[in-house]
């Protein structure tokens, strides 16, 4: 069962940067009558076979002003494969702005999977932090006050069943630490605050959530990303 808030579908003229590449496929769907039903019903059904799936879904962000959409999956297996083909069929949002440098840690991108804890309840294991870095940032996205200086809020979001039933955490203090190029930080007031997050000083940065410090320089690993950031 899809359930789409009701919501008018506009016309959407051919964009010349998405001309030639996947992001023009879901567009050709604007005529097809059972997506116009789909988005007009307050509750509606459709069946769409697995491998036009996510191309329906990149419709339906496409056509509604409605956002984030939320996609569920049976597995998280799924959730990752959906999120990698939506990725290719949704273009990145452009307003005619100057596009922000690469933000380390943060969310890019029109999609991004929410992720499911790996450990089950009354285990006493705890779950991956990149797992728990991934959760935090598309909460903070959701819920945060909108910042210019870093990339736009995710239009979908693909999630695995079992990563919508698990609660989430409150929302005091999920808000990152956002360091800007050329801005002056005093370590004695930084240090703490990452201690404060959950993040472990170390002699050498080696995994997520480690941070060192060597002289003037704080290396820090950051729980979303696949590197450690000077």
């Amino acid at each position: 069962m899809t359930t789409v808030p009701s919501t008018p579908v506009h016309a959407v003229t051919p964009d010349p940067a998405t001309a030639g590449s996947l992001a023009a496929l879901p567009r050709l769907l604007r005529s097809e009558p059972a997506l116009a039903a789909l988005i007009g019903a307050a509750d509606a059904t459709v069946a769409v076979p697995e491998a036009a799936q996510a191309v329906v879904a990149a419709a339906l962000a496409a056509f509604t002003q409605r956002t984030p959409l939320l996609v569920i999956t049976a597995t998280g297996l799924d959730a990752e494969r959906l999120g990698d083909d939506l990725s290719c069929l949704i273009a990145p949002d452009d307003d005619g702005s100057t596009e922000p440098g690469p933000v380390v840690g943060a969310l890019a991108g029109p999609v991004v999977v929410l992720p499911a804890w790996e450990t089950l309840p009354f285990e006493r294991v705890s779950p991956e932090t990149e797992t728990m870095g991934r959760r935090l940032a598309v909460l903070h996205a959701l819920t945060g006050t909108p910042d210019s200086g870093l990339p736009p809020p995710p239009r979908v979001i693909v999630a695995p069943v079992r990563a919508i039933l698990q609660r989430l955490g409150p929302l005091e203090g999920t808000a990152p630490i956002v360091v800007r190029p050329g801005q002056r930080v005093d370590v004695a007031e930084l240090l703490p605050e990452l201690v404060a997050m959950g993040y472990r000083r170390e002699h050498q940065v080696e995994h997520r959530g480690e941070f060192a410090v060597r002289g003037g320089i704080v290396d820090v690993f950051p729980s979303g990303v696949t590197r450690s950031t000077d």
